[in-house]
């Protein structure tokens, strides 16, 4: 079995979390975007931890609860000592009619609905769910999920954040942080915007960030990067590849961010591919090492929907990369002169 490297998050009151510094997504074997059997994603989800990944991730939204309850299946073949598990509260899943189910993209799903609930008796309730579908009450980090104005609004996240902080959510996390039930409690959104202000707020250990610190985006070098090294908090790196385009190049009909990728995201996509094909590198193993290198990012969680793509993120993930690619990356302005790189592998001769 390959050595995958671990990397500290830091619990509160707790022993800190080590996670291995390439996990899992588990949206795929939610149904995301297509069907997938049981058995395919019991398959994938082996391949995982066969392959040395003890980080997993999952939500209640992943297949409105079909992650969770397929992540059931596999948990019991998995060594508890090792795993490291991850789940998300704010969305409550409700029985209903067949007219009210909002799959989004996710296909097959159980007939439930979606509620956002961040108060105390909310995110007590989704703790509850989730372990009722898990099957299991070993849940080690909980992350408040989107809770956000890319979900919600910027009128509605205020109404969000009043729940968290006003009606007991916040409270609910310490209490389940302090009891040792959790061991590390953050947000996983798709914004790093909100993660700096509920940091302004309160403390947290580490927050999931799906596609906005990426070979295509920086901006959060300028203060929430350097505000969660000065308070020791981890970061969880969902979405290397934006949506996709960082993994299949400007193609026709890449995306970006969930949407068609625009002309201008095409072009620099473009100019960075031939960068890393000038040093006999691809472009994924580029985009997926990239995000590591900040002291901040912990892991890294690319989604994958079968054992294939399990081995390919592997295998990406021990390219080794000429540490000149970088510098040329740098030199035409295609990454931030200020981002860390990865440590250096020997250029060619």
């Amino acid at each position: 079995m390959p050595l995958i490297p671990t990397c500290r998050l830091n619990g509160r009151t707790t022993d800190p979390v080590m996670l291995t510094r390439l996990g899992f997504g588990g949206a795929s074997v939610g149904n995301l975007y297509r069907k997938w059997s049981d058995t395919e994603a019991q398959a994938t989800l082996q391949a995982a931890w066969d392959a040395g990944i003890r980080y997993f991730d999952t939500a209640p939204q992943y297949g409105l609860g079909r992650s969770e309850l397929r992540f059931a299946q596999a948990l019991p073949q998995f060594d508890p000592d090792t795993l490291v598990l991850s789940t998300k509260a704010g969305r409550i899943l409700l029985d209903c009619t067949a007219a009210e189910v909002d799959p989004q993209s996710f296909v097959d799903v159980p007939q439930k609905r979606i509620i956002f609930d961040y108060t105390y008796d909310g995110i007590m309730r989704s703790l509850a769910d989730s372990r009722t579908r898990l099957g299991t009450d070993r849940i080690d980090i909980l992350l408040l999920h989107d809770i956000d104005a890319a979900t919600h609004g910027d009128t509605g996240v205020e109404d969000k954040l009043r729940e968290l902080f006003t009606h007991g959510g916040y409270r609910a996390l310490t209490e389940l942080r302090s009891s040792g039930q959790i061991s590390a409690i953050g947000a996983g959104v798709n914004t790093w915007q909100i993660c700096e202000r509920l940091l302004q707020e309160a403390d947290f250990d580490g927050f999931l960030i799906a596609g906005r610190y990426t070979l295509l985006e920086q901006d959060p070098l300028d203060s929430f990067l350097p505000l969660c090294l000065a308070r020791d908090v981890g970061i969880i790196l969902g979405g290397p590849y934006n949506s996709g385009i960082l993994a299949t190049g400007a193609v026709p009909g890449a995306r970006y961010n969930y949407t068609p990728a625009p002309p201008d995201i095409c072009t620099r996509v473009d100019r960075i591919a031939a960068i890393c094909a000038a040093h006999d590198t691809d472009l994924i193993a580029a985009a997926l090492q990239f995000p590591l290198a900040h002291p901040a990012v912990k892991t890294v969680i690319p989604g994958a929907a079968t054992p294939q793509e399990v081995g390919q993120n592997v295998a990406i993930f021990e390219t080794a990369i000429p540490h000149a690619l970088w510098r040329d990356l740098k030199s035409e302005g295609l990454i931030r002169s200020d981002a860390p790189i990865p440590q250096e592998a020997p250029d060619a001769a």
